[in-house]
C-alpha cells in the first residue's frame, strides 16, 4: 500500500508542477502551429518589425532581404528577395516599389527568381505562384497553371522558350509573357532511383499532418486545439480548489466554480486518455525538427511511407530547388534536394554529377554559371566555385580549395542568402545574418528606409520564429536551440505521468469495489 501511494505521489509530482509551467508555453506553441498549417490563409497578415526584437530588424540587407537581381537595361535593375521586387538604377542609388499586382501581404512578395526573357518579357517565381509583368498596366499578374503546388523557384530562357519550375514540376512554353501556354513536365527519375524520402521531411510532415494532405493537417489542428484545452483545464483544476476553499471560508457562492472545476477535470482526463498517442507523437516529432536532435536525421532517408502524401508517382515531388541552362554545353543543370544533376533535355534521364559542392539542408540560394566550366553555388554552407569536369571545389570567399566540413556544424562560416551583380559586373555577396559583405571592389548602397518601412514580417514567419524558439535568441543567445527539445521532453513526461496517474486511480477504484 505504501509503495502504491509512493508511486502515485511521484506521478502527481511529475504531472502537476511541470504541467503548470509547460502549459503556458504549449498554448502559444499550439496557436502558432495551427496558424503555420494554413500559410495561404494568413498570407495577407503582417507584423511591423519595429515591435519585434532587434534580431528581426533589417540592417544592411540582411535576413534574406536580397536574393538576386535582374538587369533590364542600363538604368533599370530589379532587385528581389524577401522584400519583394524593387526597381533601381545602374548606381543602385534610388529605389522604386515594383510590387504592384502582388496580393496584399509580405508573404505574397517572397520572390525566388526574377527573369527578363529573350523576348523582353518579365517573370517572377514566388512563394504563391508564377507571375508575369503587364507592361501596359504596370503590374504583376498571376499566370494560371495546371498545378496545386504554388511555390515556384526558378524561371529561365532557352532560345524562344521560357521554362519555369516549382518544387515538383517543370513548365515549358513559347515565350509569350502572360499569354504563354505552358506544358507541365514531370522529370524522369534519375539513375538508381529508389522511392525514398528524407527522414527530416517525413518527420516534418508527420508533425504538421501534411503527410495525409489537408485531412491530416486539420487533424493536427484538432490536436493543437486539444492541447490548448488541456492547458486551460489543467490550470483550472490547479487553481480552483484553493479558490473554492477561500470562498467556503467566507460563505460565498461556489456553485459555478465547483461545476467548472469538476467539468474541467472530467474533460482534462478524457482528452488526455483518448488522444495520448497522438499528443506524445506530436511532441516526439517536434523535438527532432530542431537542433541538436535534428542533426541525427538531417542526412538520412527512408522508404516513402505507403498511402501517404509522400508516396507519390513523381520521383521529384517537393525535391526541385533550382535550374539553369548551360548554353556552352547545351545542357540543363538541375539542383535537387539530394544534389546537382545534368539533363541533356527536359525529357532526358537526370545524371547525378560525380562531384557535389556542399549545399545546406536549408536549400540552394545561389546557382549560376561563373565561367565556361565553373558554377557559383551558394547556401547556408557557404559560397563555392564548382567545376564538374575537374572535380574541383573552391571556397569563393577564402579562395582556397574546399577541404570538407570537419567541424560537423550544419552551417558554414557564411550563411549565403544571395548575390547581386551590378551593372559594372561587381559581385556583392549577401549573408543572411550580416547582409551585404564588404566588397573587394565597389561598396554597396545602404538599405533605404523606404524599403525597411515597407517590409514587415509576415504573420506566418513570426509564428515560425515562435514555434522554433528563435524568437528568444535575444534573451538566451545560442541556448535558445534547447527550448524545443526541453519543452518536448517535459511535455512527454507530463502527458505520460498524467495518463499513468489516471490509470492507477481507476485501477484503485475498481479494486476497492
Amino acid at each position: 500500500m505504501k509503495e502504491k501511494k509512493s508511486v502515485l505521489k511521484r506521478l502527481k509530482k511529475y504531472h502537476k508542477w511541470p504541467g503548470l509551467i509547460i502549459s503556458f508555453i504549449l498554448v502559444y506553441y499550439a496557436i502558432s502551429g495551427i496558424l503555420m498549417n494554413h500559410r495561404s490563409l494568413i498570407s495577407g497578415a503582417d507584423i511591423s518589425r519595429s515591435v519585434l526584437p532587434k534580431d528581426y530588424h533589417y540592417k544592411n540587407w540582411n535576413l534574406a532581404a536580397l536574393r538576386g537581381n535582374q538587369i533590364i537595361s542600363k538604368d533599370s535593375i530589379l532587385v528581389y528577395g524577401n522584400i519583394g521586387v524593387w526597381l533601381t538604377d545602374s548606381l543602385m542609388a534610388d529605389f522604386t516599389d515594383f510590387n504592384a499586382g502582388f496580393p496584399k501581404g509580405i508573404d505574397n512578395r517572397k520572390i525566388y527568381d526574377v527573369h527578363f526573357s529573350n523576348n523582353n518579357n518579365l517573370y517572377a517565381a514566388t512563394l504563391f505562384g508564377l507571375f508575369g509583368f503587364n507592361f501596359e498596366l504596370n503590374e504583376w499578374q498571376k499566370i494560371p497553371l495546371n498545378t496545386k503546388i504554388e511555390r515556384f523557384v526558378a524561371v529561365i530562357s532557352k532560345g524562344d522558350s521560357i521554362i519555369a519550375m516549382n518544387r515538383s514540376y517543370v513548365f515549358k512554353g513559347l515565350d509569350d509573357g502572360l499569354n504563354t501556354n505552358f506544358e507541365k513536365i514531370q522529370l524522369k527519375a534519375p539513375d538508381n532511383y529508389k522511392n525514398r524520402v528524407g527522414l527530416f521531411e517525413t518527420v516534418w510532415q508527420i508533425h504538421s499532418g501534411e503527410i495525409f494532405g489537408l485531412p491530416g493537417k486539420l487533424f493536427i489542428d484538432l490536436i493543437g486545439l486539444l492541447i490548448i484545452i488541456l492547458s486551460i483545464t489543467g490550470n483550472i483544476y490547479f487553481f480552483f480548489p484553493k479558490l473554492l476553499k477561500r470562498r467556503k471560508r467566507k460563505d460565498k457562492k461556489i456553485t459555478v466554480i465547483a461545476k467548472t472545476n469538476k467539468l474541467s477535470l472530467k474533460w482534462h482526463n478524457k482528452i488526455g486518455a483518448w488522444f495520448i498517442v497522438f499528443l506524445v507523437l506530436l511532441c516526439l516529432t517536434g523535438i527532432f525538427l530542431r537542433p541538436p536532435l535534428l542533426l541525427t536525421i538531417a542526412r538520412t532517408d527512408i522508404p516513402a511511407i505507403k498511402f501517404t502524401h509522400l508516396d507519390r508517382p513523381n520521383p521529384w515531388y517537393d525535391d526541385l530547388r533550382d535550374i539553369i541552362y548551360d548554353a556552352e554545353k547545351d545542357v540543363y543543370v538541375l539542383a535537387g534536394y539530394n544534389g546537382l544533376y545534368e539533363l541533356k533535355t527536359l525529357n532526358s534521364t537526370p545524371k547525378l554529377f560525380d562531384s557535389q559542392p556542399p549545399i545546406s539542408v536549408m536549400g540552394i540560394n545561389v546557382f549560376e554559371k561563373y565561367d565556361n566550366n565553373t558554377f557559383l553555388i551558394g547556401s547556408f554552407s557557404g559560397l563555392f566555385l564548382w567545376s564538374p569536369q575537374s572535380l574541383m571545389i573552391y571556397d569563393f570567399i577564402s579562395g582556397k580549395p574546399y577541404q570538407g566540413n570537419s567541424s560537423g556544424r550544419p552551417f558554414g562560416t557564411y550563411s549565403i542568402s544571395g548575390i547581386i551583380k551590378d551593372y559594372n559586373k561587381n559581385l556583392h555577396i549577401v549573408d543572411y545574418s550580416n547582409g551585404v559583405l564588404p566588397a573587394r571592389s565597389a561598396p554597396f548602397t545602404t538599405m533605404p528606409n523606404e524599403i525597411i518601412e515597407n517590409s514587415p514580417m509576415s504573420l506566418w514567419n513570426l509564428c515560425l520564429e515562435i514555434h522554433t524558439g528563435r524568437i528568444f535568441n535575444f534573451l538566451l543567445s545560442g541556448f535558445y536551440i534547447l527550448i524545443v527539445p526541453l519543452v518536448g521532453i517535459v511535455s512527454i513526461i507530463v502527458l505520460l505521468s498524467g495518463y499513468l496517474l489516471l490509470r492507477r486511480k481507476k485501477k484503485n477504484i475498481k479494486t476497492k469495489k
